[in-house]
């Protein structure tokens, strides 16, 4: 079954049309769309395909509590999909957007979402509740959603397929936006991410966990606004607030003392993140490294394995070097898998949508 996969961003939408032996066979990258001139935008860039896709996966950021799998649109599912738009301002109406514009170049064609918040449905109460008043929780549908949920699933089952037996795992989602997921018998049971993409590891731009009260006394004390506080916490913290850049490869050049912090609070940051997942799980199998940082990085994932002897981590420093692809880089001695996986979110989403159309159903629509 052909799939075009959209993985709509915050700022791109990549567009990839994936054959049904996840061949690619054709790709385009363009801005996300945000108006009729850019799903005009869209439709161009769709023209030039080789072949007409059998069903379109969509990635959606947020699916709430109402949707725990990929699920065909409608205009229900779609006007349910633009109330959770505030609990993912940044994202949702991008994702929105794109549905739009592919399916007005692309009308008849199944469509699938298929969201980074389904993975972490099965996280239990003690791992989703936030510690506040009954009331603001069942009013405001306050927990913890948790995000990046189709990087974890494709990396958590690539990584049963790269090494086995992997039950309990901790898988690293190190991008521009980062978190971990412990994924235990292939089911996330804990992740870094909450309510919003805020909480957890210190990011590209993104603050990571930051104590609430030192918020409330910025609002109160130095007159920070709410809108203020947003666009502090979401694109001048993180790697560029601690070193001017938000790309890990200037801080790793750079060896000056901004730099050397920024690298510091990320490193402990995310030492202190898999210590904690794996502390859930009761122990590890297996630790997973994926997106751009953490693929292209051997000297995060070396600095992030450093430490981490107690929990039967070993890195083989040449192997690490030298990852080219899928790679498993553990030293002999190493009692836990140390993999390296290319973040593939298209395969997983053509996965999901293969899965809920199946060919005999396509033949009927």
């Amino acid at each position: 079954m052909r799939v075009l996969v959209a993985n709509a961003g915050s700022s791109s939408l990549k567009l990839t049309l994936l054959d049904a032996d996840d061949r690619e066979l054709w790709t385009r990258q363009l801005d996300a769309p945000r108006d009729f001139v850019e799903c005009a935008a869209v439709a161009g860039a769709l023209a030039d395909l080789p072949d007409a896709p059998e069903v379109v996966g969509h990635r959606i950021v947020h699916g709430g509590d109402s949707f725990d799998a990929a699920v065909e649109l409608d205009p229900q599912v779609l006007a349910a999909l633009q109330e959770l738009t505030a609990l993912a301002p940044l994202h949702q109406p991008k994702s929105l957007a794109a549905v739009d514009a592919v399916c007005r170049a692309l009308p008849g064609v199944p469509e699938v979402a298929c969201f980074d918040t389904a993975f972490h449905t099965t996280l239990p109460p003690a791992a989703f509740t936030y510690a506040l008043p009954r009331e603001w929780r069942r009013r405001f549908g306050l927990r913890r959603y948790g995000f990046h949920g189709l990087s974890h699933s494709y990396a958590a089952g690539r990584a049963r397929k790269l090494a086995a037996p992997t039950l309990r795992m901790v898988t690293c989602h190190l991008g521009a936006g980062a978190s971990l997921c412990a994924v235990l018998e292939g089911r996330s049971v804990d992740t870094t991410m909450g309510f919003t993409p805020l909480e957890g590891l210190a990011m590209a731009t993104r603050s990571g966990s930051v104590d609430p009260g030192l918020l409330l006394w910025l609002q109160e004390h130095a007159g920070v606004s709410a809108s203020g506080m947003a666009h502090a916490l979401e694109h001048d913290s993180g790697m560029v607030g601690l070193a001017g850049t938000p790309d890990m490869r200037e801080v790793l050049r750079r060896d000056d003392a901004d730099a050397r912090l920024a690298l510091d609070v990320y490193v402990h940051r995310l030492r202190a993140g898999i210590g904690a997942m794996a502390a859930t799980l009761g122990g590890l199998d297996a630790l997973v490294f994926t997106g751009g940082v953490g693929e292209r990085s051997p000297r995060v994932r070396g600095l992030a394995c450093d430490r981490l002897s107690h929990l039967g981590v070993a890195i083989d420093p040449s192997r690490n070097d030298a990852v080219d692809g899928d790679a498993d880089v553990r030293a002999p001695e190493s009692s836990v898998a140390v993999l390296v996986v290319r973040a593939r979110e298209d395969l997983e989403i053509a996965r999901q949508a293969r899965a809920l159309l199946r060919p005999e159903r396509l033949q009927r629509l």
